[in-house]
This record gives C-alpha cells, sequence and structure tokens, in this order.
C-alpha cells in the first residue's frame, strides 16, 4: 500500500464513530465503537502495520477514481472507470434508532456497466496495531476476535484467509451488486434486500435533518456539506462533539505537530454550536447544553473547567506515544490522548459563555441551575483572568499573557451580564461591571504595539497572531475602530512583509518569531482564513473595497477544499491539506462567514 493524500478521503459516520475512505476505495481509519475508541484500521497512520479495508477494482488498464456524495446525504460513493466497465462501492453507516441492531458499515459494490472484477482485502490490526487477534471463517462470515472486542464481516461472495485476515475475489455484471457489513457481536448478517432498505432510511435520515437547515444563501451547497459534516462529528449519545475524528495527521509533514483531536473541546464545541444555531439546528445545540451542563457539575477543585473531555466526560486524557507506528508518510510521533488537558486556557470560558448566551437568545432558556454553575465559573474568571495561560493555540513553550485569553475573558464576563439582565438572573453585577472594564482597559493599553500599529500576540510581544481577528467578531471593537482596521491591515499582509496572509490563506501566527515549544513549521490556519473573511466583511460594511476582499477570500477558501467540500485543519504550502481531518473548527467557521458575507452582501444589493 501507499499512503493516500489526505485532501483525497471521504468520511462516512453513525453519530457514535466515523471511517475515512480514500479514492481507491480504502477504509484506513476507523475507531470502533466510539470516535475516542483504539483504531480498527489506521493504515494512513502506518500503511504496513495499521491495518485497513479496502475494495478495489483490477483492470488491465488504466483506472480513473472519483468520489462524491449522494446529494444532501452522508452516504459516500466511489466509483471506478476502466478499459473493463465502471463500477462503484457506495459506502455509509446506519444511524441506529430506539436501539435496533445494524451494521456499523455497509459497503455496496455495484457494477454499472460493463464486467468488473473487484478484491477485497480485510486486514484488522485491533488497538492501535497492538493486539493480537484470531480469525475464522463461517459461511461467508468472518469473525475477528480479541479478549475484548469482536468484529464481524459478512458478505455474500466466499471469503479466504489472508494471513490474519481476510479476502475475496469477486466479478460483476452489469446491474450486480454485492454487499460487505462490518459490524460487532450483536450484529446480524443481512441481505441485499435489507441492505437496499439501510440504504434508503439512510439517505432518508440525512436529507431529513438538513431539511431542518435555514440557510437559504449564496454557498447553499457549501454550508449544507458543512453543516452535514459537524453532525457527523456530534457524538448521539452525549451530545458532545468531537474537534476532528482523527489523531496524529501532521500539521507539518515529516514533524512532530502531531495531536490526538477526537476530544471535546470546550471551545472548539461552544463555536460549533454557533456554527449550527446560526443555520437552524436547536435539537443539536440543546444536546450539547445537556452535555455541558454534566461538566458544569464536575468542575476541577478550584472551581474551573476542564478545557477538553472524552465523550463520556472524562477530563484526564494522559497523552501516549505509540512508537511502533511510522506516521502518515513519516511523521512521528504517532500520539493518542492529549497533554493539553491539563493547561490553563482561559479563552475557553468566553467561548462558553458567549454560546451560551446566544443558545439562550435564539434557542431554549436555560434553566436556573446551568446559571447557577455558570455564575460561579463568571466569578472564578474575575479572580483569575490576570494569570498567564497557554491560550487558544495550546502552546508548549511556556505560559504568558496572550491577548485572546484576556478578550475571551471580557467576552465572559460580558455576555454574562448581558444575559442575567437579559433573563433578571441573580449576579455580582457590581463586580463583573468593575473586572470587565478593567480588561477592556488593559487590552487596549498592553495589547496595542504602537510600533507595529496592531493589537499583538501577547502583552510586550513584537509577534501578530490571527487571532486578534475575532476582536471585532466578537463586538470587543466596532470593526471600523481605527485599530481594528490597523491590525486587520497588519495581519493581511504577506509574510514577507510581516504579515500572516498569503493568496487568502492565513497562518496564526509566525512559528520562528513566537516560542511555542515546538520545532518546525506549519501549513496555513483554515479557520483562521475564514476569520479573516469575517473581519473583511465587517469592516467592508462602510468600505466596499473591504467587502469586494471578502468575498474574493472566500471565493478563494472555497477553492482549497477537498472533491468532497471537506477540510482539514490546515492547507500546505502545496495547496495540500495538513493536520486532522476533518476538522469541526474549519466547516463552522466556513458557516459563520457565508452567513455573514451573504447577509452583507445582500444588503447592499437591496
Amino acid at each position: 500500500m501507499s499512503y493516500a493524500k489526505i485532501e483525497d478521503h471521504g468520511i462516512v459516520g453513525n453519530l457514535r464513530t466515523s471511517a475515512l475512505i480514500s479514492l481507491d476505495g480504502t477504509i484506513d481509519w476507523l475507531c470502533f465503537p466510539r470516535f475516542d475508541s483504539p483504531s480498527v484500521f489506521a493504515s494512513i497512520l502506518d500503511d504496513s502495520k495499521g491495518g485497513h479495508f479496502r475494495v478495489s477494482p483490477i483492470s488491465s488498464g488504466e483506472v480513473t477514481h472519483k468520489q462524491f456524495y449522494l446529494p444532501e446525504t452522508n452516504v459516500l460513493i466511489t466509483r471506478f472507470l476502466s478499459a473493463d466497465g465502471v463500477g462503484q462501492i457506495t459506502d455509509f453507516m446506519p444511524v441506529a434508532t430506539d436501539g435496533e441492531k445494524v451494521p456499523s458499515l455497509v459497503r455496496q459494490i455495484h457494477a454499472v456497466r460493463g464486467r468488473v472484477t473487484f478484491d477485497v482485502d480485510c486486514q484488522p490490526a485491533f488497538d492501535y496495531a497492538r493486539t493480537v487477534h484470531e480469525t475464522r471463517i463461517e459461511n461467508d462470515v468472518a469473525y475477528f476476535s480479541t479478549e475484548k472486542h469482536e468484529l464481524i464481516l459478512s458478505t455474500n461472495v466466499p471469503l479466504e484467509m489472508r494471513g490474519s485476515g481476510v479476502g475475496a475475489r469477486l466479478q460483476l455484471s452489469e446491474g450486480q451488486t454485492s454487499v460487505l457489513t462490518l459490524g460487532d457481536g450483536d450484529t446480524e448478517q443481512i441481505s441485499s434486500v435489507q441492505a437496499d432498505v439501510l440504504f434508503r432510511d439512510t439517505v432518508d435520515y440525512w436529507r431529513h435533518w438538513i431539511s431542518g437547515c435555514t440557510y437559504a444563501g449564496r454557498w447553499r451547497e457549501q454550508v449544507y456539506r458543512s453543516a452535514l459534516t459537524l453532525k457527523l462529528l456530534t457524538c448521539e449519545e452525549t451530545g458532545a462533539i468531537v474537534a476532528a475524528p482523527t489523531s496524529s495527521l501532521p500539521e507539518d509533514m515529516g514533524g512532530e505537530r502531531n495531536w490526538d483531536y477526537r476530544y471535546t473541546w470546550i471551545r472548539d464545541a461552544a463555536f460549533t454550536l454557533y456554527g449550527l444555531l446560526r443555520i437552524g439546528f436547536t435539537d443539536e445545540a440543546a444536546k450539547f447544553m445537556e452535555w455541558l451542563e454534566g461538566r458544569c457539575r464536575e468542575l476541577d477543585e478550584d472551581g474551573s473547567l476542564g478545557i477538553m473531555y472524552s465523550l463520556d466526560g472524562r477530563s484526564e486524557l494522559t497523552e501516549e506515544t505509540l512508537e511502533h507506528l511510522d506516521g502518515y508518510r513519516g511523521s512521528r510521533p504517532v500520539r493518542v490522548g492529549n497533554g493539553a488537558h491539563g493547561q490553563l486556557q482561559l479563552d475557553i470560558y468566553g467561548a462558553l459563555m458567549d454560546s451560551v448566551y446566544l443558545f439562550n437568545k435564539y434557542g431554549r432558556p436555560i434553566s436556573h441551575d446551568l446559571w447557577t454553575k455558570l455564575r460561579g465559573l463568571v466569578d472564578w474568571v474575575c479572580d483569575n483572568w490576570q494569570r498567564e495561560d497557554e491560550s487558544i493555540w495550546e502552546v508548549r513553550g511556556g505560559r504568558r499573557h496572550f491577548l485572546y485569553s484576556k478578550l475571551m475573558c471580557w467576552v465572559a464576563v460580558d455576555r454574562a451580564l448581558r444575559l442575567a439582565d437579559k433573563r433578571s438572573f441573580p449576579a455580582d453585577r457590581t463586580r463583573w461591571l468593575k473586572v470587565r472594564d478593567e480588561i477592556y482597559e488593559q487590552i487596549m493599553e498592553l495589547g496595542w504595539n504602537e510600533d507595529k500599529q496592531a493589537f499583538v500576540q501577547s502583552y510586550g510581544s513584537e509577534s501578530l497572531d490571527a487571532a486578534a481577528l475575532i476582536m471585532p467578531l466578537v463586538f470587543f471593537l466596532s470593526p471600523t475602530d481605527p485599530r481594528a482596521l490597523a491590525t486587520l491591515d497588519a495581519i493581511n499582509r504577506a509574510p514577507k512583509d510581516g504579515g500572516l496572509v498569503e493568496d487568502g490563506l492565513v497562518y496564526r501566527y509566525d512559528p520562528e518569531v513566537t516560542d511555542d515549544g515546538l520545532s518546525g513549521g506549519e501549513g496555513s490556519f483554515n479557520m483562521c482564513s475564514f476569520w479573516l473573511v469575517e473581519a473583511l466583511t465587517r469592516a467592508g460594511q462602510a468600505d466596499p473595497k473591504r467587502l469586494e476582499a471578502a468575498r474574493l477570500t472566500f471565493e478563494q477558501m472555497l477553492g482549497y477544499a477537498n472533491h468532497l467540500g471537506l477540510y482539514a485543519e490546515e492547507t500546505g504550502p502545496h495547496g495540500e491539506a495538513l493536520g486532522n481531518f476533518p476538522q469541526a473548527f474549519t466547516h463552522l467557521a466556513l458557516i459563520s462567514a457565508a452567513f455573514n458575507l451573504d447577509r452583507a452582501l445582500g444588503t447592499r444589493a437591496g
């Protein structure tokens, strides 16, 4: 095998876990049974040992690969065009309702034209390829068993042993279909007719869900795909939202910036909630608020909130290095767990309170019990906002007075005051007002660099940081405030001119100037590129040239999506996807940027 490019993948899921499927028909990432469970297939992190489930055509000539989603669904079709004919795989993960037992994954192999030969090769590698399993075949059903887990592959074609896995060779004439299903020990073998029923049910589920989207503006197709992707990253059981479904895909090819994102960050999830609320998905927002309320009942001993959690609410996510895996194209180390769970990131409270404020406004009124917990967190912010921390980028080079953290502490107190007034909740308004104003004054005095004519990354710093783009977006400054415009202009210069933007692609910061405790560089950060679109949009309300620049930048960013409209965390120097994939942060930022830009363009047109 060889590594498929990160961007040459689609994703399917069942709101418990998900699978990455490459253009050549290989499932090379699947954690089972949940997003944060150990992997069963992980050839994307080691193409020889990681495990895979491949269905590929065998042809005497060249094969062209195509991939697309059935419209308005998360049902993925991978098509192969060859001299022998046209074949395709329809991959989907049924969404179980009412406790019904359904396969975790269905792969329908179909000959569209001609006569197509397929090779099936299923090679599980349990527990990140650390646990040996036993394999047996009975009546065209393969059983892969360890002490803790059993995985079952069912099909309607004869299977053969291939090492510790199984395989098959099948020839299909035009119109014929074979079905492969993968599931756990409770999965029952299904017929082709039953598979068709599951297919229709899955299509109906996704189309019914997306029909609740209220967005009707420009770029509707891209917004729909982003919404469907965000829904895929939601855990139906708990309401938690993972930052990404993958681990250790590199931000710097061959480098050490490889992290596990299969957890719920308070920051990411709060922003995702905002994105879903924007386009009408209040049920998902309500489910997440329930999950959040659970975390507020389990605060740390000092009264603070953890920055990230497992899907079931654990905050102790010990980071571990998997030395036996080579990493994506040799990018090591491969990590599971995340050492940042023990960091202090003061900005999470602003993201949290902003999302709660919006949920109360556009979703449902929050409860008294939740307000009591939130009031305690705001009091904690008032006691701790002056501390140094690691902030949004989770630097490992030591704590500092990061501008973004101070800004979001201001947001936390400001939104709490607004919410208290709107709902007449009890609160220490006198103290909160005093602290909010103190934070504001300090940011304006210490966060502004007169020489740079910009707000900088941390107090006393010379470094620009794209996180400053959020200042007008959270209403700390007017988008036309001279300092906001000056910061926007400083960031929106090429790196060679001291800025952070290259052809509309925005870098978080310059690693050569900022000591983040890590070696190597990284790609541009896709979420920050959409932040630039929003900042230009808001500034463009008084300047048509900036609004035009916002639209151009947005259209350019759409061009960096993969063939399915999906984004990884970063974009590399050659336009390639870098980092974990797909990333919730990026897709929610796309939704927000599209919403606000469409509204601004519509207002001008009217």
